[in-house]
């Protein structure tokens, strides 16, 4: 089409060897506003056609070198050629000729002599079956091009003469070789993946005899062992009696399928282990929990913590600890692969299935138990199984995991408090000692509420300030003088009154509530030994205990620069306690964070030494000013060889390594006399005062130089 006839004005190619029915021709064309171009011969036609694009060609038969059926072939091998519509015009009425001119791709023919009248209306005629076809052509691309973006292809099956007639898409996509294939309900079956073929043809079958339309979503495997997922859908026309015809579409979905698996891993499987995550467990416990209900059954949730895993994150990083992740949940998998071998209801295998809940915890789900102690003898297989080391960059690492167990019926009917008593009973297991487990009490229930009330209470406790310090003296009992003090936290509680540190502090540590509280301990003691200089006491130093959670804070060292500069204390006068197993737990990073405390200018002491698991080739490397040691060799170092040998080598090493040794817990004058005749002479304990507030202390202060153990009744005796 040329650029004319874009905008709306048509143009003919007219050939013709015969000059007066060339003009003829262009004068009835141009009056019914056609654009003439023309040519004298066959060569020159195919020169005009490349030139002039026309919308029509009328094309004389008889001509001189290439006749118009020779014309008539060569324009239909061209490109622009196969749709433009050409007119023979030829004086031949025979039947031979007719069906040559249609043989060689005409698509209609005039006589001469021509009644110009009809032909301008054959013309028009012609030129708008021309566009009509033009326009289908464009909506069949434009269908197929749709149809192949959407992988979306058609079809239709004549039951009479059982055939098959598949567009081009639905031929790629059942992988045939023609539009219309014998066999091809054959096929369509045969191609069906072994696990869904039987589906197909009974829904197939069951369309057709219900005359319901067809839904049908199915896999296939191709020749070359591809396989795809296809969506069907079909309905059926029915004409007399029991023939008819059903049509449909075919789509490929595979894609759209693995899409929707990989959202569906993403939602409801665990990326590192891949094992179910919280939302498919609980999914699955819901159907297990329903089942169980219906057949009267038994079933036991085990949570499970891995115990110190943040020390293996702390110590060889997070990709370490990942790595940990997937070897345990391989090794929970192999365990629990075997564990229909330990319980059997009827035979019946113990269908157990594990997901990991977040972190570093597990969930074991048991089902058809038959004894409460089938429950125990899998968690006590996985605990044996994790026992072994673990191979992480070059490291055997071992850990151990705390494992809470909850029954159904018996400990509760519904998911969430099966999922919270065993939760609870992995916290109970913990506290036992760690790489244990636990099954749930409804005494816990108890304990876990006074925790969670206690906790509560505990957020306030600082605004409302209910805490305060208590002080206890070091007194030197060869000279009858306090030499230092100990800080001791208190909680009086508005409606419990004195609550006992033993059952506060293990709830502020594992809530965090100890950073804040660590940190007004560390800040409150500081201004105290600032109010005692101005006041005029002697200088001496004021331990702090350090909880494990505040030593390892990456904060401590500047808490304690700052709470130092704030209150214009000399550093020597604070001095930081902490227990020896805080420091043998990451003995390199305890050493580098003493030695920079010690740059500080603070003192710094064990506590409770004699109880943990201290190495001396550690314990030198430690820049330290203080042992205490600890009160349950005290106790019966007057009447036990055993205890009194122990305190003589304590005594003994902090000579040797020039530290001062502070024994605590003194409560009698023997066990005062034994330290003295060890040559301990710095002592803590009710003998000599219970820990005081401020002003009881600073009574003591005043009596320093005459202290006695007789003069006790300051601090309210023991």
């Amino acid at each position: 089409m040329t650029e004319e006839a874009g905008s709306g004005l048509r143009t003919a190619l007219v050939v013709d060897d015969d000059p007066v029915m060339r003009i003829l021709l262009r004068e009835t064309l141009e009056s019914i506003g056609i654009k003439v171009a023309d040519a004298p011969d066959g060569e020159a036609c195919i020169a005009a056609f490349e030139r002039a694009r026309p919308d029509i060609v009328l094309l004389d038969v008889m001509m001189p070198g290439l006749d118009g059926y020779a014309v008539c072939r060569r324009l239909r091998a061209l490109p622009s050629g196969t749709r433009t519509p050409i007119l023979m015009v030829t004086g031949l009425e025979n039947e031979e000729s007719i069906t040559s001119a249609y043989e060689a791709g005409a698509t209609d023919f005039v006589t001469k002599p021509i009644s110009w009248p009809i032909l301008a209306h054959r013309v028009r005629y012609i030129l708008r079956s021309s566009d009509a076809m033009a326009e289908l052509a464009r909506s069949q691309a434009n269908l197929a091009q749709a149809q192949r973006i959407a992988r979306l292809g058609s079809w239709e099956w004549d039951r009479a003469a059982n055939s098959w007639r598949f567009s081009a898409e639905a031929c790629r996509i059942f992988g045939l070789d023609a539009v219309r294939e014998s066999g091809a309900s054959r096929l369509i079956v045969e191609r069906a993946h072994a696990d869904d073929r039987e589906r197909v043809g009974e829904s197939i079958r069951a369309a057709v005899e219900s005359q319901a339309p067809l839904s049908l979503q199915y896999r296939i495997v191709l020749p070359d062992g591809a396989e795809r997922t296809l969506d069907l859908q079909g309905e059926v026309e029915f004409a007399e009696g029991p023939a008819g015809v059903m049509r449909g579409t075919v789509q490929d979905v595979t894609e759209r399928e693995r899409a929707a698996e990989k959202i569906r891993n993403l939602a409801f499987y665990d990326p590192l282990t891949g094992l179910p995550n919280r939302a498919l467990f609980r999914e699955q416990l819901g159907y297990a929990l329903v089942q169980a209900e219906r057949h009267d059954r038994t079933l036991a949730i085990l949570f499970l913590d891995l115990d110190n895993f943040k020390r293996v994150n702390d110590t060889l990083g997070h990709s370490a600890g990942d790595a940990l992740l997937e070897q345990v949940a391989r090794r929970l998998m192999e365990v629990l692969r075997s564990a229909d071998r330990v319980s059997r209801v009827n035979g019946t295998p113990n269908s157990p299935q594990v997901a990991r809940m977040g972190g570093d915890e597990f969930i074991v789900l048991l089902t058809q138990l038959g004894h409460a102690s089938d429950a125990a003898k899998v968690t006590q297989r996985i605990l044996d199984a994790l026992r072994a080391p673990f191979a992480l960059r070059g490291h055997d690492v071992v850990v151990s995991a705390s494992i809470g167990i909850a029954l159904y019926p018996n400990d509760a009917r519904d998911q969430d408090a099966l999922l919270m008593n065993a939760d609870m009973a992995m916290y109970h297991a913990k506290e036992r000692g760690r790489n244990s487990y636990q099954f749930y009490s409804k005494s816990m229930n108890a304990t876990a509420f006074e925790r969670l009330s206690l906790e509560s209470d505990l957020r306030k406790a600082l605004e409302r300030e209910e805490l305060t310090l208590f002080y206890q003296p070091k007194i030197d009992i060869c000279r009858d003088s306090i030499v230092g003090v100990e800080a001791l936290l208190r909680w009086t509680h508005p409606e419990l009154g004195m609550v006992s540190p033993a059952q506060f502090i293990p709830v502020a540590e594992q809530s965090g509530l100890i950073k804040p509280i660590g940190e007004w301990v560390l800040a409150t003691a500081c201004r105290q030994i600032r109010r005692w200089q101005d006041a005029g006491f002697p200088p001496m130093p004021v331990a702090v205990n350090m909880s494990s959670v505040n030593f390892r804070d990456s904060r401590l060292l500047a808490l304690v620069s700052r709470v130092l500069g704030e209150s214009g204390i000399h550093p020597g006068q604070l001095e930081l306690e902490v227990t020896e197993s805080v420091l043998m737990n990451e003995v390199d990073e305890a050493t580098q964070l003493l030695k920079d405390l010690k740059e500080v200018g603070v003192r710094l002491a064990i506590d409770d030494f004699g109880t943990g698991y201290s190495s001396l080739s550690y314990l030198k490397r430690f820049p330290l000013d203080t042992l205490k040691i600890d009160r349950s060799f005290v106790k019966d170092i007057a009447t036990n060889a055993g205890d009194k040998a122990i305190t003589a080598a304590i005594v003994a090493l902090g000579r040797n390594l020039g530290v001062e040794v502070v024994a605590e817990g003194v409560e009698t004058h023997a066990q005062a006399e034994v330290l003295r005749a060890l040559g301990c002479s710095v002592v803590q304990g009710f003998l000599y005062s219970r820990p005081v507030p401020t002003h009881e202390f600073e009574v003591l202060l005043h009596g320093s130089a005459a202290m006695r153990p007789k003069i006790v009744g300051l601090a309210g005796g023991r």
